[in-house]
């Protein structure tokens, strides 16, 4: 599938493992795809991007995904359903860190992988690039770029599509940043 990347695409995907290898993460993550789309310059994705206000708010958006991680990666819907069945999760977080320590839910984010070269994607990173396929194919685009990987990105579901969403960047919006008024709309259903 990578060759049918354009070249910014491929820089995005580089770029996101660059992210994870500065985070010293175990695997790249749809967040490193994110941050490595903001990143670039003198694209159609970074245009959108600009126009949608992202640039400008990466450091809320960074820390929308600490806050995220610092819940054990449960996304705001997934804390309400929580909270619909009378479970507070901003309890549990509280009493779990005064027994383990602050930040524990997050999980440790220095690789394990420090004998190893290469990082996997994560399922979800994986599915964003499936999906990105599935957009490009939507708009009838020969090729995938970084312009797809943004809107598989807002498509969601999951934690990234929810911070983007906060951040006024859905899919629509994405979209009309993107192609104007006349996009296609309908090019991924879920």
């Amino acid at each position: 599938m990578f060759e049918r990347f354009t070249k910014g695409a491929r820089v995005a995907v580089t770029g996101a493992v660059s992210h994870a290898e500065r985070a010293g993460a175990d695997a790249i993550t749809e967040e490193h795809l994110l941050f490595s789309l903001l990143d670039q310059e003198g694209s159609r994705s970074a245009f959108a991007v600009a126009a949608l206000g992202l640039t400008d708010r990466k450091a809320s958006i960074e820390a929308a995904f600490a806050q995220t991680r610092r819940r054990g990666g449960l996304t705001r819907a997934d804390t309400e359903a929580l909270a619909d069945l009378g479970i507070d999760v901003t309890e549990i977080v509280a009493r779990v860190e005064d027994v383990h320590g602050e930040g524990v839910l997050a999980g440790d984010r220095r690789s394990r992988r420090w004998w190893s070269a290469q990082r996997p994607f994560t399922a979800g990173a994986k599915s964003v690039l499936e999906k990105s396929l599935r957009i490009a194919l939507g708009r009838r685009d020969r090729f995938i770029g970084e312009e797809h990987l943004l809107l598989a990105l807002a498509a969601g579901p999951g934690v990234v599509a929810e911070v983007l969403a906060e951040h006024g960047a859905t899919y629509a919006a994405v979209e009309r940043a993107l192609y104007g008024t006349g996009g296609h709309g309908q090019a991924l259903a879920g």
